[in-house]
């Protein structure tokens, strides 16, 4: 739980911080800020009504491109807890060929265990240090095996210092020490980074193994796969030649890995699952039966199938992983649709009770679009202007040009298809085609102002022609 205490971000920051990098979504933003804030408040409420706490879960329902997944990305970052994404559409009916609901608990409770590893790592790297120095220094002046008499002199020929040193009369462990002193100081300074040595490096290759059939098979794969690793006598190690500056990486990975406890990481990584862990179900309305079809196909059958297997455990159940057993009682569960064909109220009733926040998210406008473009840090122009002044071109965008931009994305999208903010990378990518085929060959370097009418020019024949903006655009 000390991660969470660390990241006891306020609704308001955690607004703030989804504010950098989407726009609009007021209403969602709210509510994720306030489920996120509410995992913090239990664990420091009293521990008699602590378990009795279950989150609220959300369902968030928009067309695509406003912003649904691009939050629970965010969110990942925000929340500094277990978090996975799964898309609804991938699960299939237990005794169906597919993946069963319950792996998205036992991929979470994988992510929560590397978190932990990775956390417990970084508190030990100082002491893996230390001793991928002396690894080091072993490799390039092997030390020498001391007998009793030249422990003796160099004994007492240390004691003395570095005046009046002899070397003629100095033991051959003395002088091996000495030279790995001169060595260890090239190494802080960076002098020998560029030198190759030979390392013994784990060998990173498993046999993958992938078995589809009822539930519990995948897991009996996974299983499996552990048990052949260890007949074979573990990872098996080759040895490499590199620099001392990438072999000094490696070797502090695999001395890291050495000095953490294995047993206590997993046992924490599973108590942050079930406390702190977040499941974002992207397209789950793809799992709902479309009320207006009569039919009902295979495909209904699997698809409520999915929606049966996902109810306990949203609700709260026991799953079963390789690590140990996962209580799902107080997970958080997003779940996120378009909802075009279908809609929410086509999921069974049972699974609807289990989302009891639910959040609408707005089309984008005109308005909506020019701030995409020029306030998120990671806003496209932004990025097409980073790739540019790669190549010594800088580009600078007018904001009557922006303004034109938003006005052809918001036009299409209205006339073709609704796809929200993904209008804009094939906009962009149409706009500035032209330019980024023609440098670095006939543009070496300099400034280029893109303004409206240039925008016009490469754009305005697409935006008009409806039936070839519905095959460009």
């Amino acid at each position: 739980m000390k991660l969470i205490e660390q990241q006891n971000l306020t609704p308001r920051q955690i607004v703030a911080e989804l504010d950098k990098y989407i726009i609009g979504q007021q209403k969602a933003k709210r509510s994720v800020s306030i489920a996120l804030r509410n995992r913090w408040r239990r664990l420091k409420s009293d521990p008699e009504i602590r378990d009795e706490i279950i989150p609220n879960n959300i369902l968030m329902i928009g067309p695509t491109g406003v912003g649904k997944t691009e939050i629970a990305r965010r969110l990942a970052k925000l929340a500094g807890a277990p978090f996975i994404k799964v898309e609804a559409s991938k699960f299939t009916e237990v005794g169906y060929v597919g993946r069963d609901v319950e792996s998205m608990i036992r991929d979470l409770t994988d992510i929560a265990i590397n978190m932990v590893k990775m956390e417990m790592q970084e508190r030990v790297k100082g002491r893996a240090a230390e001793i991928v120095e002396e690894k080091i220094l072993d490799i390039l002046i092997p030390p020498v095996r001391k007998n009793k008499s030249s422990s003796s002199t160099s004994t007492t020929t240390s004691k003395s210092g570095e005046v009046g040193f002899n070397p003629d009369k100095a033991s051959d462990a003395e002088l091996n020490e000495r030279t790995r002193e001169r060595f260890r100081d090239k190494l802080k300074n960076g002098d020998l980074e560029d030198r190759e040595i030979e390392i013994e490096v784990a060998s990173s290759k498993t046999p993958m193994m992938q078995v589809f059939g009822p539930q519990g098979m995948e897991e009996m794969g996974m299983n499996l796969q552990d048990m052949l690793g260890n007949l074979s006598g573990g990872r098996k190690k080759t040895k490499r030649t590199l620099p001392i500056s990438e072999a000094r990486e490696i070797m502090l990975d695999q001395e890291a890995e050495k000095l953490i406890d294995h047993e206590a990481a997993v046992q924490e990584a599973l108590e942050r699952v079930q406390n702190q862990g977040i499941v974002f179900i992207d397209e789950i309305d793809k799992v709902a039966s479309d009320s207006s079809s009569s039919s009902k196909g295979s495909g209904e059958v699997s698809r409520q199938g999915v929606q049966r297997d996902l109810l306990p455990i949203v609700e709260g159940s026991t799953v079963n992983t390789k690590h140990g057993i996962v209580k799902t009682d107080h997970i958080l569960f997003v779940g996120s649709g378009a909802f075009h064909v279908s809609k929410p109220s086509d999921l069974i009733p049972e699974l609807q009770g289990r989302f009891p926040i639910r959040v609408e998210l707005n089309s984008l406008t005109e308005e909506d679009f020019f701030n995409i473009l020029t306030q998120p840090k990671n806003a496209l122009t932004k990025q097409y202007q980073a790739m540019l002044q790669s190549e010594g071109v800088k580009v600078e965008f007018t904001e009557d040009a922006i303004r034109e931009i938003a006005k052809i994305a918001a036009e299409v999208n209205q006339q073709v298809e609704n796809i929200g903010a993904r209008r804009l990378h094939t906009i962009l990518s149409s706009l500035l085609e032209e330019l980024l085929f023609a440098v670095p060959d006939d543009i070496q370097s300099g400034e280029i102002d893109i303004d409206r009418e240039y925008v016009q020019k490469q754009l305005s024949g697409l935006a008009k022609d409806k039936d070839l903006s519905h095959y460009i655009l």
